[in-house]
């Protein structure tokens, strides 16, 4: 009779595989925003009040915990000057709470084209050949009010698991962001039953906590 409960080493290796193959997942989206190719640059600061994007000890609320501050190495990775964006910085971290990691990866200076930033950002997270959309993007209008989200859900496929990735990006004059959730202990959850206008609910909640006036 096979034991009542999964050993703990196979829990483990998926949590470790939801956490790296997210967390690169994330950043790569970024990355590929970040390049800029194809905008309508205005060529300078159009004089909007300026935001950073922060990474706090906890996000929505206190309901997730910073695992890794991951803003150096992806701002290493990140091209600060572009096609339509100037005096870019990239911030971003690791978070989890209990066996669902969250991962919160931003942009932010002087962003000519926040439509085509939020379009190169979902581009980037299926650019890889073994991520698929599940979930077609659409937005989504938080219910506490404020700008749309653009909200979808990805498959990703590695090592033979099926990691089910939902997300919600946004952008604007100043910033342009991603947060990003899989649940290590459903890791092929079934991306049609993942609700996606409390994602956009949770998102809008953490968009204040880590959108910040600079200054």
């Amino acid at each position: 009779m096979p034991p009542p409960f999964p050993p703990r080493k196979s829990a483990g290796q998926k949590w470790a595989i939801a956490g790296a193959t997210f967390g690169g997942l994330a950043l790569l989206g970024m990355v590929a925003s970040a390049v800029l190719h194809g905008g309508q640059s205005s060529g300078g600061d159009d004089g909007s009040p300026k935001y950073r994007i922060t990474v706090p000890q906890t996000l929505a609320g206190g309901k997730y915990k910073l695992v890794k501050d991951v803003s150096e190495q992806a701002d290493a990775s990140v091209p600060h000057d572009g096609a339509y964006a100037h005096g870019l910085k990239t911030a971003g971290g690791q978070y989890a709470n209990g066996t669902t990691t969250l991962v919160m990866m931003g942009i932010y200076g002087t962003i000519d084209d926040p439509a085509t930033a939020v379009d190169h950002t979902l581009r980037g997270m299926t650019s890889d050949g073994n991520t698929d959309v599940a979930v077609p993007d659409r937005k989504i209008t938080p219910g506490s009010g404020g700008d749309p989200l653009t909200c979808g859900v990805d498959v990703r496929r590695q090592s033979g698991q099926k990691i089910t990735l939902s997300y919600c990006v946004w952008a604007d004059s100043r910033t342009n962001a991603s947060v990003a959730k899989a649940d290590g202990a459903d890791l092929a959850q079934d991306p049609q039953s993942i609700d996606l206008q409390a994602l956009a609910d949770e998102t809008a909640k953490i968009r204040t906590e880590v959108r910040k006036p600079m200054g």
